[in-house]
């Protein structure tokens, strides 16, 4: 989730960012551009007001040019700006540089003419750091309400560009300080909303892998993520009651209901020697008893597998695979099935007792479901974090529909229910190896048969 909030927060963020930072940096080139040019309008008025008094007080044409010549001389000396004043009819009166002559059009032309109109020149349109452009400004000299010349300053723009563009870049530098700054108070942020919610997600894995016991612990967060841990803890408290009172009473069950079962198997033995040997009906009921007796002691046997947590410890999985081979191989031959094991030193997380359960009961199905002349084979490998025990037989195998149920409380496959079983062997077998964290994993295997894998962790539990 923190990859998925964290970049829209980021892209939120620069977007600000730039909006901000964008109409900034233009108001900057405006403002430094406006700058020059009101020096600029400074300049043409001081001109225009020098070639009034110009014309005020020389008696020729050839005096007030060389009076002003040697002002605009100056002028474009100190700062390198062009500057001329030009007649109505485009002769020059005094200029500097004294090649410079208005052109037959662009800027100063447009400039120049907007003048004799006896107003000041628009403002000239901004000039960017990438733009070679130049800044001119005209002013009319107005004698008597007559355009009697026009003063027009060409300037130069890179000392502005150089300028506009050193604030971009302290304006960029502080768009960067503030991103990074934001990007570490999102990854704070991230964190402080997203810490409890990764507490609620890995509680509710391990509850639902399990571990009832598993609860959120507190965390900071949002006022609304800490109530709903609360609650979350208070749903686990409630949940782990009712199961933890479902499995009381399984236990209890089977365990009241065994006394009496036993006694009442007893008496049926009894009464079965007053009457004739062979007698079906006794038979029967015989059967019917130890079938229902070891249901019970398996109902027993599955709650004390979902109540007693694991004992987890360093196993040789190789070995303890290899003694569950060495001990159902009678049983295999009896029935003409071939039991082998392929059986290395695999070291793993387990809980030896509940792990040899669940191979017997792998194993036993396995046997009882192969046909004579068959073979079952139990085969221990390590990949990576996990080991793994395959037991594969060459049995009737499942169907689709059946393995998506196979290892459900009582459920046996409707082709098999007049081979011995109580159906909870698996459910058995799943539930001692879930509570070391461990699991089981039913699959087709070719030609036919089924293929049972069981995994255990071979890291260390965590605290």
């Amino acid at each position: 989730m923190r990859a998925r909030l964290l970049p829209l927060l980021i892209v939120l963020m620069a977007a600000v960012l730039l909006a901000l930072g964008i109409p900034l940096a233009a108001s900057l080139a405006a403002a430094r551009q406006q700058k020059v040019v009101v020096d600029r309008i400074d300049d043409t008025a001081y001109f225009a007001a020098i070639t009034r008094s110009v014309m005020d007080t020389t008696q020729g044409p050839q005096d007030e040019g060389r009076t002003l010549s040697r002002a605009l001389e100056s002028y474009y000396g100190i700062y390198g700006i062009r500057v001329g004043v030009f007649l109505p009819g485009d002769a020059p009166l005094a200029n500097a540089p004294e090649t410079w002559l208005l052109p037959d059009e662009g800027e100063v032309r447009d400039a120049f003419e907007e003048a004799l109109l006896s107003r000041r020149s628009h403002d000239p349109e901004q000039v960017w750091p990438w733009q070679r452009g130049r800044l001119v400004v005209a002013s009319p000299v107005v004698r008597d309400g007559d355009v009697v010349a026009v003063v027009v300053t060409d300037s130069p723009t890179g000392q502005m560009r150089s300028q506009i563009l050193r604030g971009w870049l302290l304006i960029g530098a502080g768009e960067i300080a503030a991103m990074l700054l934001a990007v570490g108070a999102a990854l704070r942020l991230t964190g402080w909303v997203l810490r409890p919610v990764r507490v609620l997600d890995a509680t509710t894995h391990a509850i639902a892998s399990g571990r009832l016991k598993s609860r959120v612990a507190a965390a900071g967060g949002p006022p609304e993520l800490r109530r709903l841990a609360r609650s979350f803890n208070e749903m686990a408290d409630n949940v782990e009651d009712v199961l933890e009172q479902q499995r009381a009473f399984v236990a209890d069950a089977s365990h009241q209901l065994r006394n009496p079962l036993s006694a009442l198997l007893l008496r049926i033995e009894l009464l079965a020697l007053e009457l004739p040997e062979g007698n079906e009906e006794i038979a029967s009921v015989q059967a019917e008893g130890k079938r229902l007796a070891q249901v019970l002691d398996d109902l027993l046997d599955l709650a004390l597998a979902e109540h007693t947590e694991a004992d987890l410890s360093i196993t040789d999985i190789g070995a303890l695979a290899a003694e569950r081979v060495a001990a159902w191989a009678p049983t295999a031959e009896a029935q003409g099935v071939t039991l082998v094991g392929d059986c290395p030193a695999t070291t793993a997380w387990a809980d030896p007792v509940a792990l040899s359960s669940a191979l017997d009961a792998v194993i036993d199905n396995a046997v009882k479901f192969t046909p004579r002349d068959e073979r079952v084979e139990v085969t221990v490998t390590a990949d990576g974090d996990t080991a793994t025990v395959v037991v594969t037989d060459r049995g009737p195998g499942l169907t689709d529909d059946e393995l998506a149920r196979v290892g459900d409380r009582f459920w046996r496959s409707g082709r098999h229910q007049n081979i011995k079983g109580s159906g909870l062997g698996l459910s058995i077998s799943r539930a001692l190896l879930a509570a070391g964290g461990g699991s089981i994993a039913y699959e087709h295997h070719e030609p036919h048969g089924l293929k049972v894998t069981v995994r255990v962790p071979r890291s260390a539990p965590a605290a």
